[in-house]
């Protein structure tokens, strides 16, 4: 049975005013971010990595005569120089601790910019955090950057091919990118063990170039291949290059796609100038650049959810704009940049996303929340195909591609597949009734099923055992799961057990297995990692943060009366934090892509709602609702 916040937990009025305080406050500051559309597009943080790559990318095309730029480029070296860690480093927000990406990256585009004489003193504090934590030579410092990415090139490649560029480390020690593997047609890629996940592409081929063009390989076949195969692979990223000139709406990949063309003598390439179109535009006022444009699609739909759980989604007004303006963005052709078949979507509504794993379910589940349209049933159908279409054969879900497997965004994710489980399960409830949503393998035939159901029953029939053997497997010893997207900077590794954890949770508890043992090792996991201050950071003896500390809460709001003391403690501490004004105050806990850290400014007021919207209706002390 699931657990409520019992009323003799809650009898001080005061703590009840208090409660109902801190959720309205939430409350008003999420419905405050809808657009007129009805939507939410919320603000990512602001990436001194970003900065850094799109003044280096900026520079080079001014210096092959394709533009003047000397402003934003001003601009961005002005607001490095004010942002530099006081170690020395950057991080890759104004809150991250400094690495050797960012440092490096930092570094370079300071000389690429021709500025390292009027920043002197910045570039030696620089070199010191370098040399004291890295290594004195150029190939150390290269040997560091290989060893924090393994074997997945994705993102070592680029950050070294921009030091090279800007004299920094020797063209020997960057790596080569086999860019002809980009000539094959995109079914092969799963086969051809790229060295690169699969929204790298276009990096696989600019990039390949520009390591090709500045050291070409002493075996005469691959040299004679790769010369053949320059003009078609140029084609083939004009050909997945974005109307809007960003790829996957992210400056650092299209400025480092940007710098792989102006090196080799490209810079007037039509690639490179819609590149520069979409950097231009992406800079804001402060003289810096986001990761990427924005996150629209999926907050709406975690926006959506958490009214939904708070039970507010029925006085929302402009729901139908809502869930239209869900129905425009799904993909309804296949994506020419990763091949995706159509029925997914991706996590912005701008040109540049790419339909993917954790999406997509966020969507449908959003839909199974809102009102459908009468017909629209053939728009979720066509997303939950998708969805069961790209589930791996170990049972868990990848981000974008199916098969892939062997790179770190390529392979499944214990989040991933926790939220398409979700989106599964709440569309069987939605659509098959009373039948029980199949959680085992055993097989059962249930009687009198209409078409829709009969077309619906045998695919989740087989995805959602399937889903919940590959958690099982991947739950660690301790109970607890590890997400893909989502890390904690001061937690061992940069994981974020606590997210992952209170993730897969809240798919056991909407599939009704809170009693299993799965979900109880998870509980007790949660249980054993609560800071003394009642709230949660990303692991044991980590910070808390609004976040952690609202998703799980969230989630043990339903583990069993055992869990009530720990859930109290947490609302008291979800409560002072609110009334401190942490609500904006967001912490990089997300990953954008190859470790990349990021904010943003909605998660906190999203996780708050949901978590104290929750707790409230269980107490069933929340005054009557009311148009907002």
């Amino acid at each position: 049975m699931a657990s409520v916040v019992r009323k003799d937990l809650l009898t001080e009025e005061l703590y009840l005013e208090r409660l109902r305080a801190a959720y309205q406050t939430a409350l008003s500051a999420l419905l405050a971010e809808r657009t007129p559309e009805g939507h939410w597009v919320g603000e990512l943080s602001t990436s001194a990595l970003s900065t850094a790559t799109a003044i280096g990318a900026l520079s080079l095309v001014q210096k092959a005569g394709h533009g003047s730029f000397d402003t934003l480029i001003s601009g961005g070296l002005t607001w490095l120089a004010t942002n530099q860690n006081p170690d020395g480093g950057w991080g890759d927000t104004t809150k991250s601790f400094s690495n050797i990406s960012t440092a490096m990256l930092c570094r370079a585009a300071f000389h690429l910019a021709g500025a390292a004489p009027r920043f002197a003193l910045a570039l030696s504090i620089a070199d010191t955090y370098l040399h004291s934590h890295f290594g004195h030579t150029p190939a150390e410092l290269a040997e560091a950057v290989r060893a924090r990415y393994g074997k997945d090139r994705t993102f070592s490649v680029p950050i070294l091919m921009t030091s090279a560029l800007a004299g920094l480390v020797d063209w020997r020690e960057v790596p080569s990118l086999p860019f002809e593997l980009a000539c094959f047609p995109q079914s092969w890629f799963r086969f051809l063990r790229l060295p690169v996940v699969s929204y790298a592409l276009p990096a696989l081929i600019a990039i390949g170039q520009s390591v090709y063009f500045h050291r070409p390989p002493w075996n005469p076949i691959a040299r004679i291949i790769r010369r053949l195969s320059i003009n078609k692979s140029l084609r083939v990223l004009e050909t997945i290059q974005p109307s809007s000139g960003g790829f996957l709406e992210a400056t650092p990949l299209t400025s480092f796609v940007t710098m792989g063309l102006a090196s080799i003598g490209q810079a007037g390439h039509p690639v490179a100038r819609k590149a520069v179109e979409f950097l231009t535009k992406a800079v804001r006022a402060d003289g810096s650049w986001p990761i990427d444009s924005n996150l629209s699609t999926w907050v709406t739909t975690l926006a959506i959810n958490a009214l939904a759980i708070a039970g507010e989604l029925e006085f929302i007004d402009h729901r139908e704009k809502v869930r239209d303006w869900l129905l425009v963005q799904q993909y309804k052709e296949r994506h020419p940049y990763t091949g995706a078949d159509p029925g997914g979507w991706a996590w912005t509504n701008l040109p540049g996303g790419v339909p993917d794993g954790d999406d997509t379910p966020g969507a449908l589940v959003a839909l199974s929340r809102l009102p459908l349209a009468d017909g629209r049933d053939a728009e979720v159908m066509h997303g939950l195909r998708w969805l069961w279409k790209i589930q791996n054969r170990d049972g868990g879900w990848p981000t974008f591609c199916r098969g892939w497997g062997h790179l770190a965004f390529d392979r499944s994710g214990s989040d991933l597949t926790a939220h398409a489980l979700r989106a599964l399960g709440s569309w069987w409830k939605h659509w098959m009734g009373a039948h029980p949503v199949p959680t085992g393998f055993a097989t059962y035939r249930p009687q009198n099923l209409d078409d829709r159901q009969k077309r619906i029953f045998w695919p989740l029939a087989w995805a959602i055992p399937r889903g919940l053997a590959y958690l099982a497997s991947h739950q660690r010893p301790d109970g607890s799961w590890l997400p893909l997207w989502f890390g904690n900077q001061h937690a061992p590794n940069d994981e974020n057990p606590t997210y992952g954890t209170a993730r897969v949770l809240a798919a056991y508890r909407d599939l009704h297995l809170m009693e299993s043992d799965q979900a109880e090792r998870g509980v007790a996991f949660l249980l054993a990692i609560q800071n003394p201050d009642g709230g949660w950071g990303g692991a044991a003896n980590t910070p808390s943060t609004i976040e952690e500390t609202a998703l799980a809460v969230e989630v043990l709001l339903d583990a069993g009366p055992h869990a009530d003391p720990a859930v109290q403690k947490g609302l008291a501490c979800l409560v002072e934090q609110i009334e401190s004004g942490q609500l904006h105050n967001p912490t990089p806990i997300g990953f954008y892509f190859a470790k990349l850290w990021y904010f943003e400014r909605l998660y906190p007021i999203i996780f708050s709602v949901a978590a104290l919207g929750r707790a409230l209706r269980r107490a069933s002390c929340r005054p009557p609702a009311s148009p907002p």
